[in-house]
């Protein structure tokens, strides 16, 4: 038994709170869903050229990943409870901005101020479940409901976005926030009560902050100016250079400074690491494949928006599965890394299955498998890296590691749009280049077979991502399964494969 004793009961409020949270996590999924169903209406009604369409969901990602350790640091400095109703109140009033943008720059700067407050309301949702919920079946439990009714928030975003942008408009899709924001923020003001000690009040570490920032955006700005630009341009590499050099000073400051706004302990710690790592690469194949077959369904295959959105349910059916039926009622009995690991793989499978694309194929046989194995493995794989993401770490450092789960997924999200549009972009040019004779015949069947080749080029790395992915969950998670009792918020050690995990909370006296 631990030395210590912790002798307060759990908050009897624990289950309502996970309501209300969850509803901002639906929020934020529904979101990024829907604007990835209007963005083509989008650009053509604010005349947003090709180069720019991506803009859309990058801005939101600069934000959102360049300003997520900050967010995490601000919840443990203010109080997760604050923030997260800051954040939801932010997200809303930029939501209607996003609804009211008059041209591109009024959309991608409504994008990107979304971005900022999630950056607050993100890690703050995370690290309240990791603090609220200690018992390793209850948090279990709690991981599973929210990552279903995130997994549900990217169906109903997909539906609700195709209703709204074809019965309505696009600019719906935007203002729909609004009324969860406020429930969500009225909800989490009147029940969540956040438990007392938890909070780190140190000294804000301004340079950490100020370079993680600049390194993150450097870095993605870089793979989004290859795009345009091209890999060898001068301020692509630049940016490339500029983020290495920022992002090595911001660890060598957080080695150095009294209250680093990310403390090393919580990155070094081997199972974290290889959560964060497998993490962003599995979400670098993901976002990228969000474009893709939304591009391919609408422009390819004709479908209308709304069809387009059911067209997506087959992955968010096995996202939920995946998290629900498999991750959450196994990951209190197996270590995480014989579900990471093997869902990683199943997810591959199923991006392996989706570079058959070309312009006639059929949605049955190709897209509809394809996204089913996806999503399976994605949930399986999501389920208990979130929670050993958090598990074991100090309560005073529950916001910045919930930070770093929401980083690495939002970086990963940013790289991948941006990566995998690039490769694609320049597989589809050098097609067109080299099929030259067809273009002069039928210009429309050559742009629209350069698109789809342009496609599977960049899915096939994604396939490849996605093995990479596996393999760093199975080499560098080691921690056995969760032990049946209190769960998360001591000293972190991970434990040999199938031997009770070492990670504990006090014990709660009832």
């Amino acid at each position: 038994m631990p030395k210590t004793a912790d002798l307060r009961l759990p908050d009897p409020s624990r289950w309502k709170a996970l309501a209300f949270i969850a509803l901002a996590q639906l929020m934020v999924v529904l979101d990024a869903t829907i604007v990835n169903i209007a963005l083509p209406h989008a650009q053509t009604a604010l005349h947003i050229s090709d180069a720019n369409k991506q803009w859309v969901i990058t801005a939101y990602a600069l934000a959102f990943g360049g300003l997520l350790l900050f967010g995490g640091r601000i919840a443990d400095l203010w109080g997760r409870k604050r923030t997260f109703v800051v954040g939801l109140v932010g997200f809303a009033l930029a939501s209607a901005l996003g609804g009211a943008a008059q041209n591109q720059a009024m959309l991608f700067g409504s994008r990107a101020l979304q971005g900022v407050f999630g950056a607050l309301l993100a890690p703050a949702a995370l690290s309240l479940l990791a603090v609220m919920f200690t018992d390793a079946k209850e948090r279990a439990k709690a991981f599973g409901i929210y990552g279903a009714i995130a997994g549900g928030g990217g169906a109903v975003g997909l539906i609700l976005g195709g209703f709204l942008t074809q019965a309505l408009n696009w600019r719906w899709t935007f203002f729909v926030n609004i009324p969860f924001a406020v429930v969500a923020a009225a909800g989490a003001y009147f029940v969540i009560r956040e438990p007392s000690g938890s909070r780190n009040r140190s000294a804000l570490d301004i340079p950490g902050v100020v370079l993680s920032a600049l390194g993150l955006v450097s870095l993605v700005y870089g793979f989004t100016r290859a795009e345009s630009a091209g890999w060898s341009d001068g301020l692509t590499i630049g940016m490339f250079v500029a983020s290495a050099v920022l992002l090595l000073a911001f660890v060598l400051t957080e080695s150095k400074v009294a209250s680093p706004l990310l403390p090393l302990r919580v990155v070094l710690d081997r199972n974290r690491g290889g959560v964060y790592l497998s993490l962003g690469l599995a979400v670098i194949a993901m976002f990228g494949l969000f474009l893709f077959l939304t591009y391919y369904l609408q422009v390819v295959k004709g479908y209308s928006p709304i069809r387009t959105g059911f067209a997506f349910l087959p992955m968010i059916a096995g996202m939920i599965t995946g998290s629900t039926q498999i991750g959450a009622r196994l990951m209190t009995r197996v270590p995480a890394r014989k579900l990471m690991g093997p869902g990683f793989l199943v997810a591959a499978i199923g991006m392996l299955l989706l570079t058959r694309l070309d312009i006639d194929s059929s949605y049955a046989a190709v897209i509809l498998p394809g996204q089913l194995l996806l999503g399976l493995g994605m949930g399986t794989a999501f389920m208990p890296a979130m929670s050993l993401a958090t598990h074991g770490v100090e309560p005073r450092d529950s916001g910045v590691a919930s930070a770093m789960v929401n980083t690495s997924q939002q970086v990963g999200g940013a790289i991948g749009t941006a990566l995998l549009n690039t490769i694609a972009a320049s597989a589809a040019t050098a097609y067109a280049s080299s099929h030259a004779a067809l273009g002069a015949r039928d210009p429309e069947l050559l742009k629209l077979q350069a698109m789809v080749h342009g496609f599977t080029g960049a899915i096939w790395w994604a396939v490849g991502i996605l093995l990479a992915a596996s393999a760093i969950a199975v080499t560098f998670i080691n921690a056995g399964r969760p032990s049946t009792g209190p769960a998360a918020g001591g000293p972190g050690a991970g434990g040999a494969d199938g031997v009770e995990d070492e990670l504990r909370m006090p014990v709660v006296a009832h």
